[in-house]
């Protein structure tokens, strides 16, 4: 029994000798598995034979062996960096996401023929519950603002007028169609958006005066505003003066005989002198404080029609066709006479600069005349530019006040041009086609603007903003030609005198309230800047 016994004993330690092949395996053996699977999940690319002893358990000391003899291979991770070996991976067999190694990025280039977009579109329109949930979590408006937004971008039932669409170009509308996009706009303010991109005009009169007895007569110039406060206006043989700040009304004077009339005023420079054109081709001087008449200067042949002062000479051009100088400080006040038309002098201004008188005609003539030499007395003088442009009479005329070589005029029913003139050069800058008869023309310096006076047919005021002349604004209210227009000494109000016996004041050119301030501002730094060096 001894000798079995030992017998047993001895098989039963060769057998603990032998490897284990039943029953779970040894925890070192597990341990020895798990740092395998994580060295090859962390490897780029794993050889074929590693992946698949890592599926395995182990079953000895020489399968680890082996493993761990095949990672440290050198020609194992040459392997694992060529994109080759990548790619013969099967996939779906790594139960853990490979990591991209840092610095080995690459882009994400999506297949664009196997993206399905009708389904994706099926799906976001069809989730009523999920838009229903949101929707309630939201404000009202919030909610309007997404239900804009879904239309604008989606077009709603409309898919023509979808704004976001996979499209090389949008169709082009059908003839007629309107376009009912909704644009959403940002009422955000920045700092320096709150100043106004556009001033307010006003479109009425701020009064209106009665004129009866006007002279319905296109070649005549019949208002003029005085640097004083006086408008002067010449109804019929009479003339009145209104008073800008009382409103009070004067008559200066009254023509004797019942046939004769008052053809045009113009004021002197100071303000307290009137020149007065007769219907008996006389001129008169006339002191507006005295209200006495100092003076009568004939000459002319025939009617006169316009008047403009260059300091102390003062032009007058008659329905004869010539201008005349008067020096009105000598007895014999005739100096020079301009021969440059062949009919009535309709139009008659000197520039700021007194460098240049413009004359305009019944017979579509614009000269344009040199001051010091037309002025010389007994030298006849020629003009320095004879434009022919103009296809009627010559009779708003107008000087830039801030450019004084820039002249603009117009012409009257067969014309309706505007022209711009560089006296300097004699060339046309620029001209625009009012589709009306020009009357008259002021500029206005506040804004760089002009405002015009037009007959038929139109019977309107117009702004043009200069240079582009894109009209600004149009006044309507009077019933007939607009004959005259003239400007008060601050430049803020126009008043324009029609046929149909009226004078209207307009507002148009109001000063805008933070650059009064401004100025009032630097007026006061300067006189105190003066009294600093007074002292």
């Amino acid at each position: 029994m001894s000798h079995f016994n030992l017998e047993n004993q001895i098989s039963n330690l060769q057998l603990l000798d032998q490897p284990i092949t039943k029953g779970p395996a040894p925890r070192w053996q597990r341990k020895v598995q798990e740092a395998t699977c994580s060295n090859v999940n962390m490897s780029l690319n794993a050889s074929k034979n590693i992946s698949m002893t890592s599926k395995t358990p182990l079953k000895g000391n020489m399968s680890y062996s082996a493993n761990m003899s095949v990672n440290k291979t050198p020609s194992d991770k040459r392997n694992s960096r060529s994109p080759m070996s990548a790619s013969k991976k099967t996939p779906g067999k790594s139960k853990t996401p490979k990591k991209t190694p840092s610095g080995l990025h690459d882009r994400f280039i999506p297949n664009r023929s196997a993206t399905q977009y009708e389904l994706a579109h099926y799906l976001i329109a069809n989730n009523k519950e999920e838009d229903k949930a949101d929707a309630e979590a939201l404000s009202p408006t919030k909610r309007e603002f997404q239900r804009a937004m879904s239309e604008n971008l989606n077009g709603g039932m409309d898919v023509s007028a979808r704004i976001v669409a996979y499209r090389s170009r949008p169709p082009s509308a059908p003839e007629g169609h309107q376009n009912n996009l909704k644009v959403l706009y940002s009422c955000s303010k920045t700092p320096g958006s709150s100043r106004k991109t556009t001033r307010h005009i006003p479109q009425v009169p701020e009064r209106i005066l009665d004129a009866p007895d006007i002279v319905d007569d296109y070649y005549l110039n019949l208002l003029d505003w005085s640097a004083t406060g006086y408008l002067a206006v010449a109804l019929g043989g009479a003339i009145y003066l209104w008073n800008a700040s009382s409103g009070e009304i004067q008559q200066l004077m009254e023509m004797e005989g019942s046939e004769d009339y008052v053809t045009c005023v113009s004021w002197v420079k100071e303000g307290n002198y009137l020149a007065v054109g007769t219907s008996n081709t006389d001129v008169q001087l006339w002191d507006v404080d005295t209200r006495k008449r100092l003076r009568v200067m004939g000459g002319h042949a025939a009617r006169v029609g316009a008047l403009s002062w260059n300091s102390y000479v003062l032009s007058s051009g008659s329905r004869s066709g010539a201008v005349h100088h008067h020096d009105v400080r000598l007895p014999q006040h005739h100096i020079a006479t301009l021969a440059g038309h062949t009919q009535e002098v309709c139009g008659l201004r000197w520039s700021p600069d007194g460098r240049h008188l413009a004359s305009g005609g019944n017979d579509n003539l614009l000269n344009v005349w040199d001051g010091a030499t037309s002025s010389q007395s007994g030298r006849t003088a020629e003009p320095l530019y004879t434009f022919t442009q103009h296809q009627a009479a010559v009779k708003a005329l107008a000087w830039c006040p801030w450019q004084p070589s820039l002249l603009a005029s117009g012409g009257g029913t067969a014309d309706r041009h505007i022209r711009f003139w560089n006296v300097n050069t004699g060339a046309c800058v620029s001209s625009v086609d009012t589709k009306s008869q020009v009357c008259s023309i002021l500029w206005s310096e506040e804004y760089k603007e002009l405002i015009t006076g037009h007959g038929f047919a139109q019977n309107q005021l117009a702004i043009w903003k200069y240079p582009q002349m894109n009209k600004v604004a149009e006044l309507v209210g009077h019933t007939a030609r607009v004959l005259h227009m003239a400007m008060s000494p601050d430049g803020s109000t126009v008043v324009s005198a029609a046929a149909d016996e009226t004078l209207r004041l307009w507002n148009c050119f109001m000063p805008d309230a933070q650059k009064k301030k401004e100025k009032v501002a630097e007026g006061s730094r300067s006189t105190s800047m003066m009294r600093r060096c007074i002292r």
